[in-house]
Parts: structure tokens; C-alpha cells; sequence
């Protein structure tokens, strides 16, 4: 049966959709393989909870940032992290006492998916990333994202020349430190793909 005009179009538009989800999936698992996220969860969006969600970041940064000093790869820092978990759930809880609150805490590194995020001077798109996650308390309210490996967390003003020095290559610091309206495009798409493997539990 011979194809119309409108409906060879349409294949084609959709064998070149299916082909730019699989180069930017690739292209975020890459990435993804170098990072560890820092995902911290408020106990509610109440104001006081989320000014404390900060307060416990900054600790287990500081906790995490002098840990990691030495790590070379997503697996040293991991295994450091890993074995440091005690050390940066205690860090938090103090952080959290100390606020004079008496919520539990709990550290865990584990696989999460995450929404694109934008950060001053680069962002990240949606996909799987192992994460250093801080839930606190009942961990129902907004979160808060960054990169504890590389070091990028307190660095997101400094622009491309941090994310070189984090170890990204040429390709990857050009794919998250995008400086047009292309980037943004891309991500959503990846956003898209992701969204669609989540549901069918891939």
C-alpha cells in the first residue's frame, strides 16, 4: 500500500523523534554516570521547615564536601559516602536539634529520577541519577537538588569553567552550560522520554 505524502512525513518525523530521544537518553546516562545528586526533602512546606531544609543542607554539605576531597569518580565517592552515612545522618540531626526541632532524619544514597533543574550557570536534565537523599521528618514538603559529586552544589555562579574543573568534558559542559533556547528544547524532550520510561518501569 503506498504511503500519502502527510502520512511518509509523519514516519519520518517519528523515526527521527524515537532516534533524538535515544541520543539524549544516552547522552544523560553519560553524564549521569559521572554525578552524585544531593536531594534534600523538607518535612513540610511550611515556612519554618523549608528555611530549615537550607540549614540542614549546609550541614551535610560541609559534612560531605572535605569526605569527598579526595574521590576521583562516582564509585570512590560513593563507596565514601556510603561509609560516612552515620557520620552525615548525625550531622543533619544536630543541625536539626540545634533549629529546636525533634524531627527523625535519614540518609540513604540510592537511584531517584529528577526533573530537569536550571541552575544559575548550567542545567541538568531529567533522568535517573544516584542520589545522597536527607529526608526530614515526614518528608512531605519541596525539595532541594544540586550535585554533591562533582563539587558543584555551592558552585553554580561560576559557570563552565567549575563544571570543566568538576571533570566534565568539552561535550558535557556544552550540553548542560547551553547558552541558547536549543538546550532548553532538548531537555524537555529528555523530560518527555523519561517520563514515559518512568510509567512503564523502565
Amino acid at each position: 500500500m503506498k504511503l500519502k505524502f502527510w502520512e511518509f512525513s509523519l514516519f519520518v518525523a517519528l523515526v527521527l523523534a524515537i532516534l533524538w530521544g535515544a541520543l539524549l537518553e544516552r547522552q544523560q546516562i553519560a553524564l549521569a554516570g559521572q554525578m552524585v545528586r544531593l536531594h534534600v526533602v523538607a518535612h513540610s512546606d511550611g515556612v519554618a521547615d523549608q528555611m530549615l531544609k537550607h540549614y540542614v543542607r549546609d550541614s551535610v554539605w560541609a559534612e560531605v564536601e572535605p569526605l569527598l576531597a579526595a574521590a576521583t569518580c562516582r564509585t570512590e565517592a560513593e563507596a565514601t559516602i556510603t561509609a560516612h552515612l552515620s557520620q552525615i545522618t548525625a550531622a543533619a540531626g544536630a543541625t536539626i536539634h540545634d533549629w529546636g526541632a525533634d524531627y527523625p532524619v535519614q540518609a540513604s544514597l540510592t537511584w531517584e529520577r529528577h526533573p530537569t533543574r536550571v541552575y544559575e550557570s548550567f542545567t541538568l536534565p531529567a533522568g535517573r541519577y544516584h542520589a545522597l537523599r536527607i529526608e526530614i521528618g515526614e518528608a512531605r514538603g519541596h525539595n532541594w537538588w544540586c550535585v554533591v559529586f562533582p563539587p558543584l552544589c555551592m558552585e553554580v555562579a561560576s559557570g563552565p569553567d567549575a563544571l570543566e574543573a568538576a571533570g566534565l568534558t568539552e561535550s558535557e559542559v556544552a550540553l548542560i552550560a547551553g547558552s541558547d533556547q536549543g538546550y532548553t528544547v532538548r531537555f524537555r524532550a529528555l523530560e518527555l522520554v523519561d517520563g514515559i520510561r518512568a510509567r512503564i518501569g523502565r
